[in-house]
């Protein structure tokens, strides 16, 4: 294992990786007090050599690492690939390709949702990988001994996963199952992250137009304070506030400090005109161009209905030892209770001729479920 600290030496490892078809990469970063991800360190392995790169030596230019990340000769191997695709997205605006998430294929395997990363070299290799230095500060230098060993496990046990994980895919014919996703992990869509969508990151519930117009446009404030600042968005302002501006549209900083989930004062600091100034861009939006808000559900039957999925889901998932949560989610159910259209992942390509169609089936007594001998299975009706 090599520790590489100038631009010369981590060159001449790239070049030497290149050279080979499929490579394992991680990250280790920090972004507890930050918007943006701070990377710290880059682990590199092929079959021959495993690299750690000090991504916060003095002088080093990462140049010939994002070259290698976009070299399409060279399938690049992730274990959980969006956070360190978004930090090279934003580093060097390019998004690694090719690439192979490791949890993805082993949710497309029935290795559980989104398995950790030491479970899985575990139950494929029966090493246990040392997790010791899991939550060190990767900031802090020199580094030592221990992290780098630690850094260069993470892409030498990746290796062995990745051979296991890629002939099993092969023999039950699902690799292209895990390339359908790698499509969306690889489009510069999934990171080109703009202020005017912050708020569909948010949990808080509108439920009239007028709400929705000045969610988006206090969301958009606030991404844009965080990203400005470099600072987590919660602290320039929580979530439950953003939606409680959203709710009342305070158009004065007096009725802006009337609301509980701000801070005594908070009005007066230097972002209370700010936030008001953004409710007043809400309040003048045209509201026929505003996003479709979601209409409640009229089918009185719907929470039923989307139990009953539930247990389709979850007999498809063991049926076919595939994680549920890679075939469909919560949202996906309840709108396919609700629409036969619905555009959802589990009604397109392979997970609606595993699930869909049974699913579509269900809702319309095509299909029952039944117990038999302590189980329970599937009747096809005529």
């Amino acid at each position: 294992m090599d520790l590489i600290t100038t631009t010369a030496d981590l060159a001449a490892a790239c070049a030497r990786l290149a050279q080979h078809p499929v490579i394992t990469v991680d990250t280790e970063f920090l972004r507890e007090t930050t918007y943006y991800p701070l990377l710290c360190v880059v682990q590199l392995a092929s079959p021959d050599e495993a690299v750690v790169i000090d991504a916060l030596a003095d002088g080093i230019d990462l140049k010939s690492f994002f070259e290698l990340m976009a070299n399409e000769k060279v399938l690049k191997v992730f274990h959980a690939a969006r956070q360190d695709i978004e930090i090279i997205w934003h580093r060097a605006g390019i998004v690694p390709h090719p690439i192979f998430d490791t949890q993805v294929a082993a949710m497309v395997l029935g290795y559980g949702d989104s398995i950790a990363y030491d479970q899985l070299v575990e139950r494929i290799t029966g090493h246990r990988p040392d997790k010791t230095h899991r939550f060190t500060d990767w900031s802090r230098r020199p580094l030592t001994k221990e992290q780098a060993h630690y850094a260069e496990a993470d892409v030498t046990h990746l290796r062995d996963v990745f051979a296991a994980l890629d002939a099993d895919l092969k023999k039950r014919g699902r690799s292209d199952w895990v390339s359908e996703e790698m499509e969306i992990l690889t489009s510069p869509k999934t990171y080109d992250f703009h202020p005017e969508r912050a708020w569909e990151r948010l949990k808080t519930r509108v439920r009239k137009p007028k709400e929705l117009a000045v969610l988006i446009e206090v969301a958009a404030w606030r991404e844009q304070e965080a990203q400005s600042r470099d600072v987590p968005r919660s602290r320039v302002m929580k979530d439950d506030a953003v939606g409680d501006i959203a709710t009342h549209a305070p158009t004065s900083i007096e009725k802006l400090g009337n609301l509980r989930s701000l801070p005594k004062g908070f009005e007066r600091s230097k972002w209370g005109s700010d936030i008001v100034a953004a409710v007043q861009r809400g309040l003048a939006r045209d509201l026929a161009a505003l996003p479709k808000l979601e209409k409640p559900r009229n089918n009185s039957n719907g929470a039923a209905i989307v139990e009953l999925l539930k247990v389709l889901l979850r007999m498809t998932s063991e049926r076919h030892a595939v994680a549920s949560k890679v075939i469909a989610t919560v949202d996906d159910l309840e709108q396919i209770a609700g629409d036969d259209n619905a555009e959802v992942a589990a009604l397109q390509g392979w997970r609606r001729e595993l699930f869909g169609e049974a699913a579509l089936a269900l809702k319309h007594g095509k299909l029952a479920l039944a117990i038999e001998k302590g189980r329970v299975v599937r009747v096809d009706r005529p």
